[in-house]
């Protein structure tokens, strides 16, 4: 997308205004329709990518889904692939880390050096995950993500859409004022699959080493790297 960064700021400002009182799938509808085949979802197999995949397939079965595979999922997310493209029909495209860079990380820090420091494990999200977005997002204008204001500190700020400069595209949170309420009632409703670690006291799951369930009271995110401050939770994937 090539546009002034002054009437992009203010194409972005005038969306949230005129959008916040927009129902999820209108925004999702809304969206779809404006960039038309420009306009790709993210998915991690999170309950709100479970609830995203189904408001955008439902509305434009064409529509493009993602998801980054690290080579260190737990095995009921990578079920949960299966089952969730048997559901909607779809084979939704999978993008792999590159094979030198994860082997040359592994030879010179370990193959669990993310344990060692917060630039180690920041390093193995940005080989395993991050460096494969350029590749997801060619010819994209807009992108779809599961984001929600209460999953932690770090997302409270973020809005409903967003300029994201790392990737160069417009970045859009149609769950964004969603609460954990919501989502799972939308899941149970619509009967859509989910990834049965949820049950397991997972609320929220990444890559299998560093991902914990939580224990009662826990915010939702506390078993996300769980030895790091809260502040720094973030894989890259959701600069700000």
């Amino acid at each position: 997308m090539k546009k002034p960064a002054e009437e992009l700021t203010a194409q972005i400002a005038q969306w949230n205004e005129e959008l916040k009182d927009t129902s999820a799938i209108g925004v999702v509808a809304y969206f779809l329709h404006h960039f038309d085949k420009k306009i790709i979802l993210s998915t991690s197999l999170g309950l709100e990518d479970q609830v995203l995949t189904a408001m955008v397939l439902r509305q434009k079965k064409s529509t493009p889904v993602f998801t980054l595979d690290t080579g260190r999922l737990f095995p009921e997310t990578y079920d949960l692939i299966a089952r969730t493209n048997k559901y909607f029909g779809i084979r939704m495209k999978t993008y792999f880390p590159e094979a030198t860079a994860v082997e040359k990380m592994v030879a010179d820090h370990g193959i669990n050096l993310f344990y060692d420091s917060v630039e180690n494990r920041k390093m193995c999200c940005h080989i395993r995950k991050v460096a494969q977005l350029p590749r997801a997002f060619a010819g994209m204008d807009a992108w779809i993500c599961g984001l929600r204001k209460d999953q932690s500190v770090s997302r409270f700020f973020n809005n409903l859409v967003e300029w994201d400069e790392h990737n160069g595209l417009v970045k859009i949170n149609p769950l964004i004022r969603w609460t954990e309420k919501e989502v799972w009632s939308y899941i149970r409703h619509h009967h859509i699959p989910y990834n049965l670690l949820h049950d397991r006291g997972f609320p929220s799951i990444g890559c299998e080493p560093c991902t914990r369930a939580v224990e009662p009271g826990e915010e939702i995110r506390a078993g996300r790297w769980w030895w790091e401050h809260e502040l720094h939770k973030e894989c890259g994937l959701h600069k700000r």
